[in-house]
This record gives structure tokens, C-alpha cells and sequence, in this order.
């Protein structure tokens, strides 16, 4: 069941508000979208259902932020993600079930530019005993990630 989750919390806005335009940190791969927040998140959501994957959550950050009385740029989260893939990652190590579902977050900077980004799942599961660096549900994930986020992106 999809459901709206509108992210609030100073704590949750004040994190964001700290987040640097531009990510140094090579776990995080950015995309850059032609058309707003709401466009591109309807149009990453339409390309995650097309692709046969459920869509657990979109979570509005902003929204959460207005709704306790702070401001925040356009910032929209989908948590999405396929069991045939994600099962396997978590037999192979139950903790990555800590990074399952995928997410990728849609939002708009300082300079009103738009951009999707999410973790590198290599990156991300690295770090776990079990998950052996060249399982082909790393490589699928990777790859439906760049697709879908390519498509989402527009232009």
C-alpha cells in the first residue's frame, strides 16, 4: 500500500537544511531533472511502477517541515523496491534489510536547480560481511537506479 508521509520534525528539517548543494561523498550519485519536484518525483514514481516494483512510500519533506511551521526547498523521498532483489541481499546478510527498500530523493537546491539522488547500493552494502561485492542484485539494483532516474530526469 503506497502512502503519502509527510517527513516533520525540526530535527528531520534541520538536517536537510544542512545538506550541501553538491554531495562530495562518492556513495551518493546525483541526477540532475529538467522540470520540478512534483514533476519529476510523478515522473521517477510512473517509472518505478512501469518497471513492475512497488512503491512503499512517498515521503514530503517539505510538507512535514510546513506543517510544523518551517520552511524547506521542494524535497520529495520515494522508498520503492522489488522483493525479488531485495530478499536476496537480505538472505545473504539480514542487515542490509537496515538499507532495503531503495530511496531516492528528489529535491531542489539552493540555486533552484532539481536533482534526484540516491545511495550507490555497491557503496552502501559494502560494508556488510555477507553481501559478496559482485552479487548480480547489486548489479541490478545499480542498474534500475541509473535507468529509472535517467528516465524520471527528463530533457
Amino acid at each position: 500500500m503506497k502512502r503519502l508521509i509527510l517527513a516533520g520534525g525540526i530535527a528531520g528539517a534541520l538536517a536537510l537544511m544542512g545538506a550541501p548543494a553538491m554531495a562530495t561523498n562518492d556513495d551518493i550519485i546525483k541526477v540532475q531533472a529538467t522540470g520540478d519536484v512534483a514533476t519529476t518525483m510523478d515522473a521517477l514514481e510512473t517509472a518505478v511502477t512501469g518497471i513492475g516494483a512497488t512503491v512503499f512510500a512517498r515521503v514530503d519533506h517539505s510538507g512535514g517541515a510546513k506543517n510544523v511551521g518551517l520552511e524547506l526547498d521542494p524535497s520529495q523521498l520515494l522508498i520503492f523496491g522489488n522483493p525479488k532483489m531485495g530478499a536476496l541481499a537480505m538472505q545473504d546478510d539480514p542487515l542490509a534489510g537496515l538499507f532495503l527498500p531503495l530511496k531516492v530523493l528528489v529535491y531542489r537546491d539552493g540555486a533552484g536547480q532539481v536533482w534526484m539522488a540516491y545511495e550507490d547500493p555497491k557503496e552502501t552494502l559494502d560494508d556488510l560481511g555477507g553481501v559478496p561485492q559482485d552479487a548480480e542484485y547489486i548489479k541490478k539494483m545499480t542498474g534500475a537506479l541509473g535507468k529509472l532516474t535517467a528516465k524520471a530526469a527528463g530533457g
